[in-house]
């Protein structure tokens, strides 16, 4: 491991260790107010907490049911054994069609042919309802798939909340972002499947603790205002999630480098409470 590497986690570990000073009241009450609003949207309706299922689809028929040899296998109740299928067709429409009786319908009324309308930011998609059960479809990596959402998933009704290690100033540090000439291309590893391609724009240099460190972060687009960090640290896997953990930053403007890096707002990754979440990991230059 690197020099740098090994003492940047030692700065961490020892920092989690000592008792953090007092916090001023302001910014205490900001950072239980974005914790809180996390909380609100995990345990939401259309949070992670619910999701049951998620699978890819193949061309043809791809079969939803609670029978266990199904495409997607719905373990809730009152679901039959083949509700319905989607219809990956060749010209990359997907169409869903109900088993006769079977509780299926797309925005409250019964399929049609016409093709699904997937998840995109910013745009209203398709809801296909199974009994309680949600399910749409979306497209990730050249590929359509559909994740289910049960709003009385065993996961959300058993959920005990986020544990969080005590707010500390320490963590919160300015850093200075210096961008690439031009955004890098970089392999990002997942979760679930391959490695998934993004865009670094540059790094953010910082001290923390008396240590000198770095991290790349990405952006979705060169014009994104919003830097994704994703960490690792002495804590990983013990305390935190093994692949690490995410924290967004506001992107410079024009003619200027400071970035805010405040470590009391990093988060684990969506994969840490469901299997059915495709999360990127931490890169070892971000350990």
């Amino acid at each position: 491991m690197p020099r740098a590497a090994s003492a940047f986690l030692v700065v961490l570990a020892a920092l989690a260790c000592r008792r953090p000073p007092a916090v001023e009241p302001t910014y205490l009450a900001a950072i239980e107010t974005a914790r809180a609003e996390r909380l609100s949207e995990l345990t939401a309706e259309d949070g992670w907490l619910t999701l049951v299922a998620r699978e890819l689809l193949e061309p043809g028929e791809n079969v939803v049911g609670s029978d266990p040899s199904a495409a997607m296998a719905l373990e809730v109740p009152g679901i039959p054994a083949k509700a319905c299928v989607f219809d990956l067709r060749p010209d990359r429409t997907v169409v869903v069609r109900a088993e006769q009786g079977a509780p299926v319908a797309v925005n409250g009324a019964p399929p049609t042919a016409a093709p699904l309308v997937p998840e995109h930011a910013g745009q209203r998609h398709d809801v296909v309802t199974v009994g309680r059960v949600r399910i749409s479809l979306f497209e990730k990596d050249g590929r359509f798939a559909v994740r289910a959402r049960d709003p009385e998933s065993p996961r959300r009704s058993a959920f005990t909340g986020l544990a969080y290690f005590p707010v500390d100033p320490a963590y919160r540090v300015e850093g200075s972002y210096e961008p690439y000439e031009a955004p890098r291309d970089v392999d990002v590893p997942s979760s679930r499947g391959p490695a998934r391609k993004a865009l670094a724009p540059g790094v953010v240099r910082f001290a923390l603790a008396g240590g000198e460190y770095r991290l790349e972060p990405t952006v979705e687009s060169p014009e994104d205002e919003t830097l994704f960090f994703v960490f690792s640290d002495a804590t990983a896997p013990k305390e935190t999630y093994g692949g690490g953990r995410f924290l967004h930053a506001n992107k410079p403007k024009p003619g200027e480098s400071k970035v805010v890096l405040d470590f009391n707002l990093a988060e684990n990754p969506p994969c840490s409470l469901t299997p059915f979440a495709s999360c990127p990991l931490a890169l070892p230059k971000n350990t």
